[in-house]
């Protein structure tokens, strides 16, 4: 296992270098294994794996660079594997081979910096069976570098590809190729002549240049014969219907979220069941795992420690009718540890395995494609949909998938809006099965208020915050049916992300937490925020416990109103407000570590102006 220092880029021997959708990632983890990690590159958001590769009696550093069509720095993620190019050793260039000619331009720019590069033609299962036939041997004759067929999937041609690679003469790590300027900067795009402002004065190859050879060399080495469409071609253009394209999307995203629901509740509580009482209850998961095995040993640890002590309360916290709760005691072994690993855990799981699914079966970039149109004139990126159905199920996988979006602003707004308006599915289960009781009008109610809030607040957004805003440009990929290797693979690279980053914050944050609630600083805010709660949202003062429990545990928070009694109308106020009022310990504190303290200061004030104007105008209006 291997990682960049902080601060610096890592200095792969073998970096993999192509377009996205391309098969890098399982190609990387094909030469990898398991033995990789997942981490943002020093001073981005964006993400990289860092691995090592065991040939020929040696390990070798392998990079998977983040995908880019061209090395134009327009984007983090294309600046990103610029850098990384020009301290790498030896490059893989990943190019697609049902779609030759699309990927040949970036393959061209990689040529003219002159450094040692093999060429992995990846997905050659894929070209045969569309009739595709690729002379391998032609092509590297006429680009000067090896060129091998390869399935990343199956791992066909691995082993070729490797030993042409490592057959490649590298530079030492801190030798820059021909076509490069003193690293870290922006590189040339051909070589030629040094340049003072490398971002702007770069050379470029000539367009019109790049594709007469390209069509030239695509009719010398590539042959197409006629095939017939298979079922999943067909898929392929109902996908991109406007009417059956709709109805795709619909049937996608409720299995989606049906399989996520049902996989993570039968992971938290062992209950097998989408909404009411579950299908079928065994003896099994995390709530089970921390009853039976943690419960004894804290309620002995509790009997020593003595309930009045100040280790009991923050060690243990409060008992709940002399037993341990899990999820309202807010010790640091009771709540410290169920929350991240009992709650958040699991749904991040079904979530990961969903979205693994959905990325490697060619349908998230048509997803993506599908709604851009429309996120679009709400000032968001077609992508910002993924990490909004991934808040959910569970705003904290919400979050951290915001990293796949391009800008800051991007991140930044659709990060807040997670946080404000998007519910986790913890508490749409309690709405549904809370204010449900009183009337399913009232849960519509609920609903169409926060999706009023998601809308308004990104126009508001659009117009406060404007900012660079990229066109979807995207290579969609065939259909293909998804390995069981590369989703766990990812599933693996991702939850260990979230156990090394998410796993100390939340647990450091229980305990400052659980010190003020100690110094009674709870009390006094509930006393300074009274006059809002009573006069602008209708509520009772009393309303103020659930809504300071929220930030533990939102569906634990809204099951707190019912002693209260309140009308319908204060239930409504109270459900939109505890939904969009401060996103539960976990989620706040991976807002605040993706967006960076500034600007997870600015989403929570665009959180506080927004709970405080909703609130007040359902109180006048209802």
């Amino acid at each position: 296992m291997a990682s960049a220092a902080p601060g610096s880029s890592p200095a792969a021997d073998i970096l993999l270098m192509g377009q996205p959708n391309v098969g890098k990632s399982v190609l990387f983890s094909r030469l990898t294994g398991v033995r990789t990690i997942a981490s943002n590159y020093p001073g981005t958001t964006v993400s990289l794996s860092v691995g090592r590769l065991s040939a020929a009696g040696s390990d070798h550093l392998v990079v998977d660079a983040p995908g880019t069509y061209s090395l134009e720095p327009l984007d983090d993620a294309a600046r990103v594997a610029v850098e990384l190019l020009g301290a790498a050793r030896r490059i893989i260039n990943v190019v697609d081979a049902t779609r030759l000619e699309r990927h040949l331009p970036l393959t061209l720019e990689l040529l003219a910096q002159g450094r040692p590069m093999a060429i992995a033609l990846n997905m050659s299962d894929e070209a045969r069976h569309h009739g595709i036939s690729i002379d391998a041997g032609r092509l590297a004759e006429r680009l000067g570098v090896p060129v091998i067929p390869v399935v990343a999937r199956s791992g066909e041609g691995i082993k070729a590809l490797v030993e042409a690679v490592l057959s490649l003469p590298a530079p030492p790590p801190d030798q820059q190729g021909p076509g490069a300027v003193q690293h870290p900067s922006p590189h040339l795009h051909r070589p030629g002549r040094a340049v003072q402002d490398p971002a702007l004065e770069h050379l470029h190859l000539d367009r019109d240049e790049i594709w007469q050879r390209i069509g030239a060399l695509v009719d010398e080495v590539q042959t197409i014969v006629h095939h017939h469409h298979s079922f999943g071609q067909r898929l392929e253009g109902w996908s991109i219907h406007p009417l059956w394209g709709s109805l795709v999307v619909l049937l996608v995203l409720a299995a989606s979220f049906a399989l996520v629901r049902l996989l993570g509740e039968f992971l938290v509580s062992g209950a097998i069941g989408l909404g009411g009482a579950p299908w079928l209850q065994v003896p099994f998961g995390m709530q089970a795992l921390f009853d039976r095995a943690l419960e004894p040993l804290l309620l002995r640890l509790s009997a020593a420690l003595g309930a009045d002590s100040l280790l009991h309360r923050l060690l243990i916290g409060s008992l709940v009718d002399g037993r341990i709760s899990f999820e309202r005691s807010f010790g640091l072994l009771t709540s410290g540890l169920f929350i991240p690993l009992g709650l958040v855990l699991p749904y991040l799981l079904a979530f990961y395995f969903v979205l693994a699914l959905l990325e490697d079966s060619g349908y998230l970039p048509r997803l993506a494609v599908f709604l851009d149109n429309i996120v679009h004139r709400l000032g968001l990126h077609g992508y910002a949909i993924i990490p909004t159905l991934l808040g959910l199920g569970c705003n904290v996988p919400g979050i951290m998938a915001t990293r796949i979006l391009e800008t800051r602003r991007q991140r930044f707004v659709t990060a807040t809006l997670i946080s404000i308006a998007v519910p986790c599915a913890a508490l749409q289960a309690t709405i549904v099965g809370l204010v449900g009781s009183r009337g399913s009008g009232l849960v519509l109610l609920v609903y169409a208020t926060l999706f009023v809030v998601w809308i308004a607040v990104s126009l508001i957004l659009r117009a406060v915050a404007p900012g660079f805003q990229p066109e979807l440009l995207v290579e969609i990929p065939p259909y293909r049916l998804p390995t069981a290797r590369a989703v766990f693979t990812k599933l693996q690279i991702r939850i260990g992300g979230f156990l090394r980053e998410a796993l100390p914050v939340v647990f450091a944050t229980v305990l400052a937490v659980n010190l003020l609630y100690q110094l009674n600083a709870f009390a006094t805010l509930a006393r300074l925020a009274s006059p809002v709660i009573t006069r602008l949202w209708g509520m009772p003062e009393e309303s103020i416990v659930p809504l300071m429990v929220g930030i533990l545990r939102k569906d634990v928070a809204l099951g707190l109103f019912v002693p209260l009694q309140l009308a319908a109308k204060q239930l409504v106020i109270g459900s939109v407000v505890l939904a969009m009022f401060f996103p539960c310990l976990a989620t706040w504190v991976v807002l605040f570590r993706e967006l960076g303290l500034g600007d997870g200061l600015k989403s929570l004030g665009v959180m506080m102006l927004a709970v405080l104007g909703t609130g007040t105008l359902l109180n006048v209006v209802l």
